[in-house]
């Protein structure tokens, strides 16, 4: 098994969404958000990124539409439970560089774990986040994980929906 999961990402997107670390069945299969349970593909259609529901195998379609991904943490583990604060430390860096580098408009970390261990706060709220990072603006969106059950298809499509009109008005 690969240890990284190669970047979906170009400079200058609309969006560059960021996942907590690869899941082991990404890792293997060398596609973002691949586990049949995993709610992301869906709702970026839902929410009006893409015209279609794209398959993890079609990852790389993402750039068409002005959106990459990434990885905060590189390890892939069975889940995101398995990180350390140590795991986010050490990945601080080199993610804020890479953030840095491509210059996306807005970064959307897909939950709140990654982004609270990055800037060192415990209060982070959900949606636009007051401070930019790594040059870009900061979004926070619940994690589309077939794990995160605290929200339904719904409200993750309310939430990323609202991201989608954002990034449209500028």
């Amino acid at each position: 098994m690969p240890d990284t999961l190669h970047d979906v990402i170009a400079p200058h997107l609309a969006v560059l969404f960021c996942g907590i670390n690869p899941g082991l069945l990404a890792a293997t299969t060398g596609h973002h958000f691949a586990g049949r349970s995993n709610r992301f593909w869906r709702v970026l259609h839902l929410a009006g990124f893409t015209p279609e529901v794209l398959r993890a195998e079609e990852d790389r379609r993402l750039l068409e539409y002005r959106c990459g991904i990434t990885s905060v943490v590189r390890r892939p583990t069975a889940g995101a439970d398995e990180l350390t604060r140590a795991d986010f430390l050490s990945e601080a860096a080199g993610f804020t560089a890479r953030v840095e580098h491509y210059a996306p408009r807005t970064v959307a970390f897909l939950g709140k774990v990654a982004y609270a261990a990055l800037v060192g706060r415990h209060d982070v709220a959900w949606g636009l986040q007051a401070e930019a990072f790594g040059g870009s603006r900061a979004w926070v969106l619940p994690n589309p994980s077939g794990r995160n059950r605290a929200f339904s298809l719904e409200q993750l499509v309310e939430a990323y929906h609202a991201l989608h009109q954002a990034t449209r008005k500028r």
